[in-house]
């Protein structure tokens, strides 16, 4: 039967952080950081909508670019955020900002084409792009150890080939915490104008920003109305929503027709009783978006302040996103260390081999996390440490 399987599906990785998960999801007083969510559930006044549209009746089969009243609010939140045209054509609702991906690379991609990935990444985007038989060809960040992970533009320009149709770009990102400065963004830009790609905007970290500007730099700072970019997002992170499967996608209305038969034929369309609750995230939501964001800068400051001081990591502290990804030196195979870690400190991190190529030597830890389970957790990360030779 195997022999039978579309090659390209066939050959898709399995998951590195998965592995680690399922090694110590049982144990008893793990401290889990091995996937990118925080800890917080969904506030009550998101469920209090969606639950009053369930039982209100608001079961049946809905817009497919989105119920009107969610577009709406998307674009008043985006021109609030970025000062952008309140434009409700150009946003459509998805189920999660994983589907936002793929419908990205479906419009972007076709089998035999390239995309552009800087790694180390977030692996399903990558997988995205296979499941279409595409491949993706990674381009490793620079990295400085007193400053942390940087675009190798050089790099990113010797990877175009003819077959090259897009480049993803994930800012702030997920594993690194790297921050693209609008330079970044401008240069990026421009060489996809010149060469004729298309861009992926994974933005869905830019309120998890620790700069003074309280956002992060975004391709909405700079770009004109025609160029080719699809910006995917998620409610996901901002307002604690990662079960509900519930994003969007943005790009040129005359794209939208397109996107409409691309979710017509995967889901057809979100259920529309979460659309209410996510209404409500937009509208009522800011106080605890703040809340999450304070939360994450203080968490980071709690874990890598200690870590750093035992001069055992190399560590530098992300600029975004909600994320550390350190290296133990002397200790090479990651994937080891984060079952060992598990065995003997009880804590969950995710190997770096599970984010592409610049990632070997690393770990992910996400300290989305209350204070006390950030605490404990560096203790024991810091006692382990401290037991090594």
């Amino acid at each position: 039967m195997l022999r039978q399987v579309a090659a390209h599906v066939a050959a898709l990785p399995q998951s590195g952080i998965v592995e680690v998960v399922n090694y110590g999801r049982t144990r008893e007083g793990m401290i889990p950081m091995w996937v990118g969510e925080g800890d917080l559930p969904t506030p009550s006044f998101i469920c209090d909508a969606a639950a009053e549209a369930l039982h209100g009746g608001q079961t049946f089969y809905t817009w497919q670019r989105g119920i009107p009243e969610l577009r709406q609010s998307i674009a008043r939140y985006m021109s609030k955020l970025y000062g952008i045209p309140e434009t409700p054509e150009r946003f459509f609702v998805c189920g999660s900002g994983m589907q936002a991906i793929n419908i990205a690379f479906n419009i972007a991609l076709a089998a035999g084409d390239e995309v552009i990935i800087p790694t180390p990444a977030w692996p399903n985007a990558a997988a995205a792009a296979m499941t279409r038989g595409a491949k993706p060809v990674f381009v490793p960040f620079g990295y400085d150890e007193q400053t942390g992970f940087s675009l190798d533009f050089d790099r990113i320009a010797d990877a175009i080939t003819p077959r090259t149709r897009a480049i993803f770009l994930n800012t702030p990102a997920n594993p690194t915490g790297f921050v693209a400065s609008r330079e970044d963004l401008q240069t990026m830009l421009d060489l996809a104008r010149a060469k004729g790609l298309w861009i992926v905007a994974d933005e869905i970290y830019g309120r998890f920003y620790y700069g003074e500007e309280g956002r992060a730099p975004s391709f909405h700072d700079i770009m004109e109305p025609d160029d080719h970019i699809l910006f995917v997002q998620t409610f996901s992170k901002n307002w604690a929503m990662t079960g509900w499967r519930i994003g969007w996608i943005e790009a040129p209305p005359a794209l939208g027709q397109i996107i409409e038969n691309l979710v017509q034929f995967s889901t057809s369309g979100v259920a529309p009783f979460m659309q209410r609750g996510a209404i409500a995230a937009l509208e009522q939501g800011e106080p605890f978006v703040a809340e999450q964001i304070a939360r994450a800068r203080k968490g980071c400051d709690l874990v890598a302040d200690p870590l750093i001081a035992t001069g055992k990591v190399d560590l530098v502290k992300p600029k975004g996103a909600f994320y550390l990804f350190m290296s133990v030196p002397g200790y090479d195979d990651v994937r080891a260390l984060a079952l060992r870690l598990v065995d003997e400190a009880n804590i969950g991190l995710a190997p770096g081999t599970a984010f592409g190529p610049g990632g070997e030597r690393f770990l992910r830890l996400c300290y989305a996390r209350g204070e006390a389970q950030l605490t404990e957790a560096t203790k024991r990360l810091v006692t382990w440490l401290e037991r090594q030779n």
